[in-house]
Parts: structure tokens; sequence; C-alpha cells
């Protein structure tokens, strides 16, 4: 007898447990997600009314938590249970999910270059809907005035989109306080206030000319607008620009959204191809550890 003995193939044990330690994390990250989103549909009350859910006019930010936090919950059970078990079909099921998400992100990003003007027309189209139920939802409310304090901007090309809204419009008909104004979010911050003034926007839009010789800010501003328009009389609209911008922001949030883009094209597109080379790293080893599994199976 030699005293050899035959060593036959084995499941990696650094794949196995490095597979089931990231998907723990993403699972229990999964479940985080779908219950700050299932807490958030219970303090307003559509747990108890599913009916609700289609009342809303705009677009509840809860979506994204629950949707998100499925998708974690799914990928995150199917690859540790899957990697745990030495489950194939499990592990399959992880695999083929995560390329669907891969394939649906790169069509996403194909799409979105070649029809630019569309995808814009679609986010003016989404922003004045959301505008329009700006008071509708809490969560929607807080998300725009984020987007807005964020981006330095107000509407979806300008202050006057929020006309649509029924509590801003400038129609005689509205006998809203908050008339032929915008939101807080809108407006200009003083780094002297500590406290948000949430009425500052108030008859923003309809604010009278008034001392802009004797205002520094407002010379600023009609300085680099006579820049741009050259000497040319200064247009009604013009100078309700130049009296905006002292209190208001008046750039929409879609040209600036497009300016940041362009701004940080690089760190967005290191973040999407870091994002994509995950799901091609996790896809390896998932079919990676398929093929040990089946090889030590097929050598019983």
């Amino acid at each position: 007898m030699s005293g050899k003995h035959y060593k036959g193939p084995e499941v990696s044990c650094c794949i196995k447990y490095f597979i089931f330690g990231f998907n723990v994390i993403f699972w229990f990250l999964g479940i985080a997600f779908l219950g700050i989103g299932l807490w958030a549909w219970n303090e307003k009350g559509v747990l108890s009314n599913i009916s609700s859910i289609t009342d809303l006019g705009g677009f509840d930010p809860v979506w994204l938590f629950l949707v998100v936090g499925g998708v974690m919950f799914i990928l995150g059970f199917a690859g540790c249970i899957g990697a745990l078990r030495e489950n194939t079909f499990l592990l399959k099921f992880f695999s083929v999910f995560l390329g669907i998400i891969f394939f649906l992100e790169l069509t996403a990003g194909v799409l979105a270059f070649v029809f630019k003007d569309w995808i814009k027309d679609q986010l003016y189209f989404f922003i004045n809907n959301n505008i329009r139920a700006y008071r509708d939802d809490i969560d929607l409310q807080n998300l725009i005035d984020f987007t807005q304090e964020y981006w330095q901007c107000c509407g979806a090309f300008g202050a006057d989109d929020w006309n649509l809204n029924i509590y801003f419009n400038c129609t005689d008909s509205n006998a809203s306080r908050e008339r032929c104004g915008v939101p807080f979010s809108c407006c200009t911050k003083d780094p002297a206030e500590d406290v948000i003034n949430t009425q500052c926007g108030y008859d923003a839009r309809q604010k009278p000319v008034s001392g802009i010789s004797s205002c520094h800010l407002a010379q600023r501003v009609l300085e680099e607008l006579l820049n741009l328009h050259g000497d040319a009389v200064l247009s009604s609209s013009l100078v309700k620009e130049v009296d905006q911008q002292i209190v208001i922001y008046t750039k929409g949030c879609v040209p600036q959204f497009e300016k940041w883009l362009q701004d940080n094209l690089t760190i967005v597109a290191g973040i999407f191809i870091g994002i994509a080379l995950l799901q091609i790293f996790g896809i390896c080893l998932a079919q990676n550890l398929v093929s040990d599994i089946e090889a030590v199976r097929a050598s019983w």
C-alpha cells in the first residue's frame, strides 16, 4: 500500500464564507430599509388604509426604501443561505438576479445617453408633477426642499413653475397666504441667520423692485445680467429676475442638475463603474462556488 491518498475536488471556504459574510450585511441592510419604509407608511396611516397608496398625486419617497430594501433583502437572502447551505439553486438565482440588475443598469445608462432630450423632458414632467403635490405628503415635501436647497434651485426650470401648485400660484382666486410665493427652500441663505425663516418665500414672485442701487447684492446681479445681455435695455422680465435673485434662487433644478452632473461626471462615472465591478465580481464568485459544489457532488 503506497500511503498516498487521492485528494478530490473541494469547496473553497474562502469564497463560501466571503459570499456568506457580504450577503449577511446586505440582508440586514435590506431588512432595515424595509423596516424604515413600513414604519413611514404606518406613521402616515397607509398601512391601515392600503387604498391611500394611489391617492398621492406625486412621488412617495417611501417607495425608494421599499423597492431598494426588497431587492437587497432578496439578494442578501439568496446569497447568504445559498453559500452557507451550499444550495446551488439559490446561488444560481443570486447570480441571475444580480445579472438582470446589471443589465438593466447598463441599458438605462445607454438609453439615458442616447435619449438625453427625452430624459430631460421626463425629468421636467416628473418635477412639475411633484410640485403640484408638494403639500400632499410630508416625505415628498422634505425631498423637494432638500433638492432645492442642495442644488440651489427653484422649480423645474424656474421659480414660476410653482404656479402649478394651488397654494403658490398667482391667480386672483388663490386666497392662500403663500400666493405668488415659493417654499422656503427656494430662498437664498443668509449666513448670519441661525434659524431657518420658513416664511422667507412669501410674495417672492411679486415683490416690487426697490432700492436696487443701494443693495450691493442686487448691483452684482445686475452687472452679471448686463454682461450677459450686453447694452440691451433691461426688459421688465429681466428686472423681475434681478429683484428675485436678491431673495430666491431663480435657476431651475433641471439645468442645475445638468450642471452638477457635468461638474461631477468623473465621480459619478467612478461610482457607477465601481458598482458594476462589484456586481460582476459577485456573479463570478457565486458561479465559482456553484462549480465547486457541483464538482464535489459529481465525485461522490
